[in-house]
């Protein structure tokens, strides 16, 4: 056995380089990264070698050889990367960062790659162009585009220029998401008199009182304290909507706006040097900004985009500033000191009030009607009626990162194994990083095949943060929650239910960046079905069903403040355009400035002179939403326009939503990226999309006179 130091070189034992049919989660540890990735490289770096010296334009000596190439390292990597965001450690950490750079490098130099790059060329000009199936040719034609942006084409020293760029974007986006990370595990605030904490629900206060006990406060319990208070999410949120004490929820707020923007985790040199370096490598290319590199390969261009998002602000804007005048008006009659002078962290606890008065629902109530297994077995029962799949329990089959995680079995209606999923749905604020994702393990492939015969069978992964069991009751959801795991298996499907067996677009692989969160945002409508959610909503002690009124009011509240939320998704959607595509960095603005500018327009409250939000904002500085945050309301509206396809044929009519769930299944969730999504949503809906559908869900539709 190697020494127990804390780099294991034993390469044969190496977890990392086994071959295996599902990844050892429980096994890999952070000294199995430098040698396990650095031995992976060398291997893919001789089988690189080798694949430009023999490269012909043919699928056998290209396509093939590459795919094997690419599909290891992104397996392989993508454990490490996986463990790091479920099961952070500050080894993990560390020999991540030291390898990332060698692993980046390796990367440019596929992407780079003139011999690859030539032979895919002679593909395209080749007389067999013609009879190439659609997914092959979106394959050539992608990996062109992708090594043009990934600077096949530059000159020596313009092509180092380049590299450093990468390099230092990608060391840049860790260190952005480790700061944020931090900054939310640095808040702590210990609350020992129960007065202060008034108006937390009972779920909240167990909560917090179980964080109390991790921070070595053992005696702490839900009754009688102390408390701990974190800008963890199910925390955050729970203070901003029902506090009652008002300087405690502006406390979490600010804290919460200012995260990751002082001191050694400060994020925003990081955020300039970001944004500077994203600009140099867009001119490299021949681009104007940034936002041009991004839409190179979206469906939609920086002028689409501004459009949707200037036809969906002016659709919101009047019914959120109508939503602010009637929180005044209810906080008055309420008799608050705050009504005339309602700020920022009083939005979230008045709306919560007004929609408890209003619908008479309350959050919290429902919790005992969502446990987590009724909305699993629920969901489950939707995929089988709308798409023919049984997902049968596989625990103990595939080894597991935490003993929460569930693992899952796919199959189709004849029995036959489709596919396989892992679950990690609670939240574990010291290692887990917060959010909810779907992530890919391994692609559907035929030439990963693991038997020679048969394509080998995609795996994914779903992650939440939800609350954990706690004492003798199970995990209780919030609707928020429940649609949150509804969005997320839309993602899995997505990926699980593909028919491509070219593994370079198989599932979510090869889909426009904004035409895949479609699958996910679609699946969200069904809990608003009666029958889905009749299905779901079970009282975990009773059994008894939600009860209908509720579900009336559920449905009614749907749209409430609806201009509100669609403006909070367009401040930020816009603010990224902006900072991709005119903002000058070190010009007279800064980013903060122009985060104000937008918000003029896309929020009624403006945000306080000191808000740093941009600090915290993963998704455009850490993840792959850069110049793309757009896409969310972009793939809103092709999915509320696809789930109107089943609202046409009458949600009701059993027979004729199996139809169009088929229909769905066989285009938008079989294709991938074998075909251009435009032409995948025309296949299902027989039509172009239109916004129409969004809007009218939302309640944003001008009534007619």
């Amino acid at each position: 056995m190697a020494s127990s130091a804390s780099v294991d070189d034993n390469i044969e034992s190496n977890p990392l380089l086994q071959d295996f049919d599902f990844p050892p989660f429980d096994f890999v540890e952070a000294k199995h990264v430098r040698p396990g990735i650095r031995a992976l490289l060398k291997k893919l770096e001789s089988d690189l070698d080798e694949l430009e010296k023999t490269v012909e334009p043919s699928w056998p000596k290209l396509v093939e050889p590459l795919e094997k190439i690419v599909d290891r390292l992104t397996v392989v990597w993508g454990i490490v990367n996986h463990l790091k965001a479920v099961k952070d450690t500050a080894e993990l950490r560390a020999a991540i960062e030291e390898v990332q750079p060698e692993k980046v490098k390796f990367q440019l130099r596929v992407g780079q790659s003139k011999p690859i790059y030539n032979a895919f060329k002679a593909i395209q000009e080749s007389p067999d162009w013609k009879s190439l199936n659609e997914a092959r040719k979106r394959i050539v034609e992608t990996q062109i585009k992708e090594a043009v942006l990934n600077g096949v084409s530059l000159e020596d020293d313009k092509r180092e220029q380049f590299n450093k760029i990468e390099q230092e974007l990608e060391r840049l986006s860790h260190k952005f998401s480790e700061n944020v990370l931090d900054a939310t595990k640095k808040f702590e605030k210990l609350i020992t008199d129960k007065k202060e904490i008034e108006g937390l629900p009972a779920t909240s206060l167990g909560l917090a009182a179980q964080t109390a006990v991790s921070k070595g406060h053992e005696n702490a319990t839900a009754e009688h304290g102390p408390w701990m208070i974190t800008l963890d999410a199910p925390c955050l949120f729970a203070v901003m909507q029902h506090a009652r004490n008002r300087a405690l929820r502006e406390e979490v707020y600010r804290a919460n706006i200012t995260r990751a923007s002082t001191g050694d985790l400060d994020n925003t040199p990081i955020i300039n040097q970001i944004l500077k370096l994203r600009m140099e490598k867009a001119r490299l290319l021949n681009y104007n900004n940034y936002a041009e590199v991004s839409m190179a390969t979206k469906m939609a261009t920086v002028d689409k985009a501004e459009e949707l998002l200037e036809k969906l602000r002016s659709a919101s804007w009047n019914a959120a500033v109508q939503d602010i005048e009637d929180l005044k008006s209810y906080s008055k009659s309420q008799g608050a000191l705050e009504a005339d002078n309602l700020s920022h962290w009083d939005i979230n606890f008045w709306s919560e009030r007004l929609r408890e008065s209003k619908y008479n629902i309350n959050e919290e109530e429902l919790r005992p009607y969502f446990s987590l297994s009724k909305v699993m077995d629920g969901l489950f029962k939707l995929a089988k009626t709308l798409f023919g799949i049984d997902i049968e329990p596989a625990d103990g089959l595939a080894p597991v990162w935490n003993k929460d995680v569930r693992f899952y079995h796919v199959k189709d209606s004849s029995g036959s194994p489709i596919a396989y999923f892992y679950f990690d749905p609670y939240s574990r604020p010291s290692e887990k990083r917060e959010g909810a994702w779907m992530d890919e393990v391994v692609s559907r492939s035929r030439v990963m095949s693991r038997n020679g015969t048969t394509p080998r069978l995609p795996i994914a992964h779903m992650v939440c943060n939800q609350t954990p069991p706690f004492g003798d009751k199970p995990s209780l959801m919030t609707f928020r929650e429940v649609e949150t795991v509804f969005h997320e298996f839309g993602h899995a499907l997505q990926h699980m239910l593909t028919k491509q067996d070219e593994g370079l677009v198989a599932g979510i692989r090869g889909i426009e960046w904004d035409a895949v969160e479609l699958p996910s945002q679609f699946m969200e409508n069904w809990c608003y079905h009666r029958d889905t959610l009749m299905s779901i909503a079970k009282h975990y002690e009773t059994g008894e069903s939600l009860p209908e009124e509720v579900y009336l009011k559920l449905l009614a509240a749907r749209t409430f403040r609806a201009g509100s939320l669609s403006l909070r998704q367009l401040r930020f959607a816009s603010v990224d355009l902006e900072l991709h595509t005119k903002y000058i960095p070190d010009g007279s603005e800064s980013v903060f400035d122009v985060d104000q500018r937008v918000s003029k327009k896309t929020q009624v409250i403006p945000p306080l002179p000191e808000d740093r939000f941009l600090c915290g904002f993963n998704h455009i500085f850490a993840g792959g939403y850069a110049a793309g945050y757009y896409s969310y309301k972009w793939a809103e509206v092709l999915s509320a326009d696809a789930f109107s396809a089943f609202e046409d044929v009458g949600l009701d009519n059993t027979k004729a939503v199996k139809e169009t769930g088929h229909k769905f299944r066989e285009t938008i969730l079989a294709l991938g990226g074998g075909k251009a999504p435009s032409e995948v949503f025309v296949e299902f809906r027989g039509r172009e999309p239109s916004p129409e559908a969004l809007l009218r869900h939302n309640g944003l539709l001008p009534v007619a006179a």
